[in-house]
């Protein structure tokens, strides 16, 4: 009975670990005020 709940608790982390994974890479990136996008070409030129 006691490896049933230590293995419970096991995968909670695991999952909530991943949940926090995904939410943090989920937030887009910080652009700084000077940055500005760069004009590319078509994406056939070679």
């Amino acid at each position: 009975m006691t490896l049933f709940w230590i293995f419970l608790i096991l995968v909670i982390l695991i999952v909530v670990g991943n949940a926090m994974t995904l939410l943090r890479s989920a937030k887009p990136p910080k652009i700084p005020e000077g940055v500005k996008p760069q004009p590319y070409g078509a994406d056939d030129e070679g």
